[in-house]
């Protein structure tokens, strides 16, 4: 077990960071998955005392960590006084708990970090009801074994205890806000479906952007759009969906749409409440698949975003374009691997220069679409 010191800010809880290379995780850059997990807290908005790095040969069903890892982290939040504790991989509700009770700290996982960072970045009323199902859903599953102890508190066989009762009506609470959120997140999705319906019927090319999130995919929409989505340095900076007309050489050619970044180990809840956005996909002309050419990773994360593409049953003509161009030549995915990804082109979204190679792709797309057509 390593570990890293920050200088604390005393007006907040001191927090601290345990990143976990377990079995089952088979990242073959651990250091970039560590990477990712601190970009997570600190997307969050999170400010942090202490890093952890532990490897597990084995994982412990009851504390996640074994014994002897447990008893380091227990006597470093005591020496310390952490009072927050994030794990970057996902703990059981089991687990939670009882690492919770034994490091006197609050205790959340990978999981409950994504989930918050959804909450802070959606500001659309679907993306809003999106995220609130998710994180009812997660509150639900926290709370399986939750006051179980207090069970057997009523003295006599065959009543029920308090503890049990109170998790029953909590569990009742969850499921009626959840279906209400549903069927208004439903009546949201008859406007979409509208929508999409005069798309389609008048024919305009659609296209969508994906991609592992903060590859560029808003910047890109904004030079190619002019329109004004925020763009930061930061992961899930954007989650509701964009669609935006899309002009070239002073003509329309169709519709591009923004999504929801992908990550590994993106949280199926997430994946559950954000099936109705990600729909979008489905009717797609064209995907143009977005890509950190300067990442060391990025192949992996193309697997990450094809794998979620897969689950989702979404099948469609796709570009792949590596972004970030811009970058020393030396960081850049080496030409032999780019040559696997066909058809790709590789732009620099800072500029709209920057991005002629895939303006130029749009264009001859859109001409030879156009031509099937008129044959059809």
């Amino acid at each position: 077990m390593s570990k890293q010191s920050f200088v604390p800010n005393e007006n907040r809880p001191r927090v601290l960071l345990v990143a976990v290379h377990s079995p089952f995780n088979k990242t073959k850059n651990i250091q970039s998955y560590y990477d990712e997990f601190l970009h997570l807290v600190s997307s969050n908005g999170l400010e942090y005392d202490e890093v952890v790095y532990v490897k597990l040969r084995s994982v412990d069903t009851g504390y996640f960590l074994t014994t002897g890892k447990l008893e380091e982290i227990r006597a470093l939040c005591e020496e310390k006084k952490i009072r927050e504790v994030i794990f970057s991989d996902q703990l059981t509700a089991m687990q939670e708990r009882n690492l919770s009770e034994l490091l006197h700290s609050r205790v959340y996982d990978r999981t409950q970090l994504i989930l918050e960072i959804f909450e802070k970045s959606a500001h659309s009323a679907e993306g809003k009801l999106q995220v609130e199902i998710a994180m009812f859903h997660h509150k639900k599953s926290r709370m399986a074994g939750a006051g179980v102890h207090m069970s057997q508190q009523a003295g006599r066989i065959g009543t029920r205890g308090p503890g049990e009762t109170a998790k029953e009506k909590e569990t009742r609470h969850i499921e009626t806000q959840v279906n209400q959120l549903k069927k208004e997140l439903a009546a949201m999705q008859k406007v979409r479906e509208t929508q999409r319906k005069r798309r389609l019927e008048s024919g305009i090319p659609q296209i969508c952007l994906v991609g592992y999130t903060n590859t560029g995919k808003s910047t890109i929409l904004n030079h190619l759009t002019k329109a004004n989505v925020l763009a930061q340095n930061k992961l899930f900076a954007t989650l509701d969906t964009t669609t935006r007309e899309l002009f070239i050489d002073g003509k329309k050619k169709g519709v591009i749409s923004d999504t929801v970044g992908f990550i590994q180990q993106l949280p199926h809840q997430l994946i559950d409440a954000f099936k109705s956005t990600l729909d979008e996909l489905r009717y797609a002309d064209l995907l143009l698949h977005i890509i950190d050419i300067s990442d060391p990773d990025c192949e992996e994360h193309i697997k990450v975003v094809t794998k979620i593409l897969h689950e989702l049953g979404v099948e469609k003509e796709m570009l792949y374009v590596f972004n970030k161009a811009d970058t020393p030549q030396e960081t850049h995915l080496p030409e032999a691997a780019l040559n696997r990804y066909q058809p790709n082109v590789v732009v620099s979204a800072r500029t709209r220069e920057g991005l002629e190679p895939l303006i130029q792709f749009l264009r001859e797309w859109h001409k030879t679409s156009s031509e099937e057509k008129e044959e059809e």
